[in-house]
């Protein structure tokens, strides 16, 4: 099959795209950067890698990249860590939705005019912003009053343009909500805004590598946001791109929305204690718990039985084994200067 991958120099393309390869795919990349600057994938050299550096606003470029295409897996957006959406609560809204119009004209097109078959949008669990039903059921989170954040209404608002390109235009879609996506790959993006946590700079950017950081650093007590009982459901990047490939691949998924996620809820407190039992062992950890930003939503537990039953995918590493590969890779990266 043949797949074009939005955001293709992004986290969690880097797990998709590679899954892709593997599995016999050619795939086409578009980015313009913007995030981290010029970066390497292993793959670049790959035969049936091919890259364009470009705008996914520039709907000319896009039609050209869908022109020869099966699928498309719309992955690009503004993204970034809680203090993300405060700074940039304007642009995450108006910059993103540029970026799916243009997005959703160009697949419009290609379905119509090529041989375009589907489109796969990848949403967040930021959807869920509002919602008081655990675990999460893919509908409810169009029951649910919408979320507060622009990030997370954007996101929504994402969904709706595949609900709408396929009630007016027959577009088939797939709607993809990931949450906490932890891995290798992530560094600083260039417009993420330092700030002081406790005596330590960082940019902020999410839970697992910030906490790392601090305590590699030496932070102690060590200084988490809010009551440190926030739960969240820690799912591994190569899990993730499992799920999204039997996104693309599976008849079943047509038309379709799935949580992509570990079942396993964690404490950001659990979270800390375990990062720092691997760093600093038996030694003892103390707490100070810091103002939480507006938008750091307490609970998140979504359902997995709709992707189990329909896709037959379920995440199955564990949060111990993630942070074995992600600690070492965070700590290698501080060390070259790119977190």
């Amino acid at each position: 099959m043949k797949i074009l991958v939005t955001g293709s120099a992004g986290f969690i393309a880097g797990y998709l795209i590679d899954k892709l390869l593997k599995q016999g795919h050619e795939v086409w990349g578009i980015d313009n950067y913007s995030k981290y600057g010029k970066i390497s994938k292993s793959y670049d050299n790959h035969p049936r890698y091919h890259f364009t550096e470009g705008d996914c606003k520039d709907v000319a470029l896009m039609k050209e990249m869908m022109s020869d295409v099966d699928q498309v897996v719309a992955i690009a957006a503004m993204i970034g860590g809680i203090t993300y959406f405060h700074k940039y609560a304007y642009d995450l809204l108006a910059e993103n939705e540029r970026i799916m119009a243009s997005t959703f004209d160009a697949a419009i097109w290609a379905n119509r005019c090529k041989h375009l078959q589907k489109i796969n949008v990848i949403s967040s669990s930021m959807v869920y912003e509002n919602t008081v039903n655990y675990p999460s059921l893919e509908n409810s989170a169009y029951e649910c009053p919408p979320p507060y954040s622009t990030y997370g209404f954007q996101k929504l608002a994402v969904e709706y343009y595949a609900k709408g390109a396929w009630e007016q235009y027959h577009l088939p879609y797939t709607v993809i909500r990931p949450f906490n996506c932890v891995g290798i790959g992530e560094q600083r993006a260039k417009c993420e805004a330092e700030v002081m946590s406790g005596n330590v700079k960082l940019a902020m950017s999410h839970v697992v590598p910030d906490l790392i950081q601090k305590i590699y650093k030496g932070q102690n007590p060590l200084h988490i946001l809010g009551s440190g009982n926030q739960i969240r459901c820690y799912t591994y990047g190569g899990d993730l791109a499992d799920g999204i490939c039997k996104c693309i691949e599976k008849e079943a998924a047509v038309n379709q929305v799935f949580n992509l996620s570990t079942p396993v809820a964690t404490t950001v407190k659990e979270l800390a204690e375990l990062i720092w039992k691997k760093i600093k062992g038996d030694a003892p950890l103390s707490f100070v718990y810091d103002e939480p930003c507006v938008y750091d939503v307490q609970k998140r537990i979504p359902s997995v039985k709709k992707a189990r039953d329909l896709l037959g995918f379920e995440a199955n590493t564990n949060l111990d084994t993630i942070l074995d590969e992600v600690i070492p890779w965070v700590e290698k990266q501080i060390e070259l200067g790119n977190i």
